[in-house]
């Protein structure tokens, strides 16, 4: 997993390339990998950057149970968050900077909780015997959409960042997962079972208008809004091996942009929407590869 800092000057990414998994940025040219990380002990995995891209905040069990850390993006400062003996991961910055949005069992259940950046007011947003998971903010922060597990299967549901007025979003007995927002904020595409295979829908922000996007027997993973909200790229094997495709947000134009018979994962935009960013075994280990997107 890796993500682009918010100016596109630089790329955070996991590898285990000296014993644990750690975290490492580097250019985006690929120069001056720095290792942010480093504890043999430690699965670190999931960073996202801070708005400014002054910190990263990542999971990581170097303390013997998953929880969340931040870190400065040189790599100082590794400050732990959350202290439980349950399961804490999947940090989600809000917009504005002010708070971090995660999972977590510590009350028996996976729900979604809420904190200041500094670990203080932890907050409990979900409440429900089954679980949820997959935060993920609206761009106005005045949101969080999640999968929820409440009716047994997946389903996208959305509530008010205080944890107000949730909102099942979609109902649907064959699962519904990993809700992104489209950049506007009027949309959330997700992947859906529905039709047998995993494909790709989108709808608009109250669950309105469902709309199939791509409809292929085989696997579709990864789906990427583009910063403008025009295109998603997104990943799948119909054609044999993993690759990445990136199409019009309505659905049409499906062009494949990778092509090699290895696997491929990812994809993570670039900030002006010029490049994608992916991991790929084609050399034999994973490794992270850049490309122009036109």
């Amino acid at each position: 997993d890796g993500t682009w800092s918010p100016d596109g000057s630089r790329f955070v990414f996991g590898s285990d390339r000296d014993g644990g998994l750690d975290l490492f940025v580097m250019n985006a040219d690929g120069s001056n990998i720095t290792r942010l990380t480093n504890n043999l002990d430690d699965q670190a995995s999931s960073p996202v950057w801070s708005p400014d891209g002054s910190r990263i905040a990542f999971t990581s069990s170097r303390d013997w149970d998953f929880e969340i850390y931040v870190v400065n993006a040189d790599g100082s400062n590794i400050t732990r968050l959350t202290n439980n003996s349950g399961i804490d991961w999947s940090p989600a910055w809000s917009p504005d900077g002010s708070k971090i949005a995660f999972t977590s069992n510590r009350d028996g259940d996976f729900e979604i909780y809420v904190m200041n950046t500094d670990g203080s007011n932890i907050t409990q947003l979900t409440n429900n015997s089954a679980e949820a998971d997959s935060p993920i903010w609206s761009p106005d922060g005045s949101k969080i959409a999640f999968t929820s597990y409440r009716d047994g299967d997946g389903d996208i549901s959305v509530m008010n960042a205080d944890g107000s007025n949730i909102i099942q979003l979609t109902n649907n007995s064959d699962g519904d997962g990993v809700p992104v927002w489209s950049p506007d904020g009027n949309k959330i595409a997700f992947t859906s079972y529905r039709d047998g295979g995993s494909e790709i829908y989108v709808m608009n922000a109250d669950g309105s208008n469902i709309t199939q996007l791509t409809n292929n027997s085989d696997t579709v993973v990864g789906h990427a809004w583009s910063p403008d909200g025009k295109r998603i790229a997104f990943v799948s094997d119909r054609d044999g091996g993993f690759e990445i495709y990136v199409m019009n947000a309505n659905g049409t134009n499906v062009v494949q942009i990778t092509d090699n018979s290895d696997t491929v994962v990812g994809p993570a935009w670039s900030p002006d929407g010029s490049k994608i960013a992916f991991a790929s075994n084609r050399d034999g280990d994973l490794e992270i590869y850049v490309m122009d997107v036109d």
